[in-house]
């Protein structure tokens, strides 16, 4: 359960799971007819069956912010122990909202109402059954459409002859650097900086991703992660995000003033 698991924590895309969610309770319930609705006229059903459904998606939405405290909690990573943990609480929460609805609603006058125990165990578990995959699916199909999308933003770092290069995002990328015969990638992963040896030339990188840009013989930057320019005794020196630096000589200092947009005195 340490592992990665399939997430898409972008919260607006899990209105779309709701909608479903709340689409798919309402024909589940009015073909299927459980919790007594078989005995409601059909306009009694168009009126009391989307209570149901809307009261599991309000039960699924309020639920996103235990999502997103776990996704932080977690360093901004997604395990199959939280996937449970979410499927888990929607479904305790589940039961709570969809008894107090067949009790309040459904049937409010009415003298024996189903025990609780028959309602989960006849009711509650079955239903549950039908739709807890479609949530499950539906969470794992954002996030795999979500890893393929970043696969395919992916860029690669070749390594020399035979020697196996380093995929990552674009945005991962902070700097590269030389070391001896091998290059060393700096990158971010789970908001972490960590480095990775690949077996290659600066040079080389540097024909490979004319995107990446020369500041020094020893470091290509990824532009996109620059913060700032500082000075000192006519000496250079550029701030990457997590407060990473590296000198710039001034063979390349006019081509790195015109692509970062800064001026010298």
């Amino acid at each position: 359960m340490k592992g990665k698991y399939p997430f898409d924590p972008v919260l607006k895309r899990h209105f779309i799971i709701a909608l479903g969610l709340f689409l798919w309770i309402f024909l589940f319930l009015f073909f299927t007819e459980p919790l007594d609705v078989g005995e409601l006229q059909f306009k009694e059903k168009l009126v009391f069956l989307p209570i149901y459904s809307l009261v599991a998606s309000a039960g699924y939405l309020v639920l996103l912010p235990l999502q997103s405290w776990l996704y932080a909690y977690h360093a901004k990573s997604w395990k199959l122990s939280s996937e449970l943990l979410m499927l888990l609480a929607f479904s305790l929460l589940g039961l709570v909202l969809v008894r107090m609805v067949y009790l309040f609603v459904v049937i409010p006058y009415e003298p024996n109402p189903y025990s609780l125990s028959y309602f989960i165990t006849a009711i509650y578990i079955p239903a549950l059954l039908v739709v807890l995959p479609i949530i499950a699916a539906g969470r794992y199909g954002l996030g795999r459409y979500l890893e393929k999308r970043k696969e395919a933003q992916k860029i690669t770092i070749a390594g020399s002859g035979n020697y196996e290069g380093f995929r990552l995002v674009w945005n991962q990328l902070i700097m590269i650097t030389s070391a001896d015969n091998y290059v060393e990638v700096i990158y971010t992963e789970d908001n972490r900086v960590k480095k990775h040896l690949i077996r290659n030339t600066l040079s080389a990188v540097a024909s490979d991703l004319p995107q990446l840009l020369r500041v020094h013989r020893s470091f290509l930057i990824n532009p996109d992660q620059y913060k700032y320019v500082n000075s000192e005794n006519g000496k250079f020196k550029i701030t990457m995000i997590h407060d990473l630096q590296c000198s710039v000589s001034n063979t390349y200092l006019p081509e790195v003033k015109a692509a970062l947009n800064f001026t010298t005195n």
